[in-house]
Formats: structure tokens, sequence, C-alpha cells
């Protein structure tokens, strides 16, 4: 079990600020827990699904940051389906690295408030927690989508839809896989 997660042990779930981080990068999770941590939040950190669903058997956070992309078996979809069960009231942000419309839609279904692409910040976080009304206001776009903005979303569809199994995904878009990795490799955010 890892570390953060075994510190927890004493916490109470009283605590209105009890933040979760799904999170598989743990240099990238420290420096997130940190971070919030100084803004007074209490937080547990779980690797994969399995630590998660360890970590919701005893507590019950307010909140979430869950990665959209997890090494092994689960995404990051699941884990929002498995949190957002636990707690209807929990606020969710999704992080990726690999940001389509596709994914950002999946997860606001199954109960994200919000889907953030990566690099973003404690503070980009913090205030996507409070984005959980909808905003008419939003800008609309006159342009139409790209070809290169088609294919993106196409790719990100089919990585989602196999688990973000790369060898499987570039199979069913008829590519080699190596294509695929340099096409990831370029547009990572």
């Amino acid at each position: 079990m890892n570390p953060m997660a075994e510190d927890n042990r004493h916490l109470d779930d009283d605590d209105e600020r009890l933040l979760m981080i799904v999170e598989d990068d743990e240099a990238f999770a420290r420096t997130l827990a940190r971070s919030f941590e100084r803004r007074g939040y209490t937080v547990l950190h779980a690797e994969s699904l399995e630590q998660m669903e360890a970590l919701l058997a005893q507590h019950t956070p307010g909140y979430a940051v869950v990665d959209l992309k997890l090494k092994g078996e689960a995404t990051g979809l699941t884990c929002v389906r498995k949190l957002h069960a636990a707690s209807d009231d929990m606020l969710i942000v999704v992080l990726t690295g690999y940001a389509s419309i596709t994914t950002a839609v999946e997860a606001v279904k199954l109960g994200a408030c919000h889907y953030l692409a990566k690099p973003s910040n404690t503070d980009d976080i913090e205030a996507a927690f409070g984005f959980t009304e909808g905003n008419e206001e939003v800008e609309l776009s006159n342009r139409s989508s790209s070809i290169k903005t088609l294919e993106w979303e196409r790719i990100h569809e089919v990585l989602a839809e196999t688990g973000f199994n790369i060898s499987e995904a570039a199979r069913r878009l008829g590519m080699h896989r190596r294509t695929l990795t340099r096409k990831l490799d370029k547009r990572r955010v």
C-alpha cells in the first residue's frame, strides 16, 4: 500500500475538506497533495482502482481528483463512476494529458463536475470544484472542426473504448502501433 494512503488511517469522515487523489504518477500526486494540504484539505492518495476502493470503504471524501489514464486495466472513468456511486455529492475533477470531447462527455455523464487537460495546477482544480453548474454564457465558436481535430477525437474515442490499450487502439484505427504512439507523443498536453 502506498505510504500516503497509510498515513490516512486516523482521518475523520466529518472533515468537510477531505480530498482523494487517484493518480499513478507518484511525484505528481505528492506535489498535488502538498499543495492542497497547504490550502487546508486533508488528502488521501490512491494509485489504482483497488487502492481507491479500499480507501472508500473507510472514508467518504467531499472532493476527488482523478487521472483519466491509470496503469493497469482500470481507467479514471471507472474510478469516477465508483466515486460518484459512493457519494453523489462528491465533487470530482478529471485530469488528463489525453483530452478529448468523448472522454470529457463520458466523465461528466459518470459524475465528474469538471474535466481539465494537464498541465493543471491547484488553482485550476480548486476553481473547477466550484463549476458544478453549466455556463450558458460560454462563447460559441463559428469555426468547424479541422481534419486534425476530428482525427484526434477519433483516436481518443478508440483509446477510451479499448481502455487506453495502444496496440488494440492502433489495430482498430488501422495504423501501426508506433505511428499511433508518435501521434500521441506529438499532441500530449
